[in-house]
């Protein structure tokens, strides 16, 4: 399967778990930070990746580093899944179902981040076994993995949508279709605005912070200039007092 170039996807990361962790070593424990951490563009495409340092900041990029690593396209059907799976990743099992259009990402932590971040908006889920979201991370990737979509299911038969699925279903994906490209175009325009929103909002607070530098510093002069001349009358005063003895 040929690795999915990242640089030209819109990809935003989701940190699942950030946790501290210990190796024993002949001098005793030697602590670092481990994140998990999804990325995706909310639209199809999504990955997740593992990162370890020392500290926080550089184990999250690490951790979308190896993610973007291991970028996978999942086939969607309008905004859901075209049907349901249940896979098994160590003691971890997920089942994913496909839900109605305005039924949300019914999900839990780990299983919500992977669904939002390869933009499925409708989804029931449910994970049975262990937590651990490593694992439930993993599971989920791994049931997307098994998904197909029906024109490449049709495709690979020679035969047509409508062929596979009957004619009022293919009439259904279609519309759908067409909903999730208008939910798609509608999320990614407002994530933009929002993006734009807190960029000024930043460029605001940093310029009225240095005009605020700056007018300290003129009174802190100021101050400096009528002190310097309070100083200088204090020892005229005195050289008056000297002379008249």
């Amino acid at each position: 399967m040929p690795r999915i170039d990242a640089t030209k996807l819109n990809l935003e990361e989701t940190v699942v778990q950030v946790s501290r962790v210990s190796k024993v070593v002949k001098g005793g424990r030697r602590f670092s930070i481990r994140a998990l951490v999804v990325v995706g563009d909310h639209n199809g495409y999504v990955g997740c990746g593992l990162g370890k340092a020392s500290e926080y900041t550089e184990a999250i990029r690490k951790g979308v580093e190896d993610a973007k690593k291991n970028l996978m396209q999942v086939p969607l059907s309008g905004t859901t899944i075209p049907f349901m799976v249940t896979t098994r990743f160590g003691a971890s099992e997920v089942m994913l179902k496909p839900a109605a259009p305005g039924t949300g990402v019914i999900a839990g932590g780990a299983v919500r981040a992977v669904m939002e971040s390869a933009g499925v908006r409708d989804i029931l889920t449910k994970t049975l076994g262990s937590t651990n979201k490593a694992n439930t991370v993993h599971a989920c990737l791994k049931a997307l993995r098994e998904l197909r979509s029906p024109e490449d299911v049709a495709a690979r038969r020679g035969k047509t949508v409508a062929e596979i699925v009957g004619k009022k279903r293919a009439e259904q994906i279609a519309i759908a279709n067409a909903y999730a490209v208008e939910q798609a175009a509608a999320a990614r325009a407002a994530r933009e605005e929002e993006a734009r929103e807190s960029k000024a909002a930043s460029t605001g607070r940093r310029g009225t912070g240095d005009r605020d530098r700056r007018g300290g510093s003129g009174d802190q002069r100021g101050g400096d200039r009528r002190g310097g001349s309070g100083g200088r009358g204090g020892a005229d005063h005195r050289g008056g007092g000297d002379r008249r003895r």
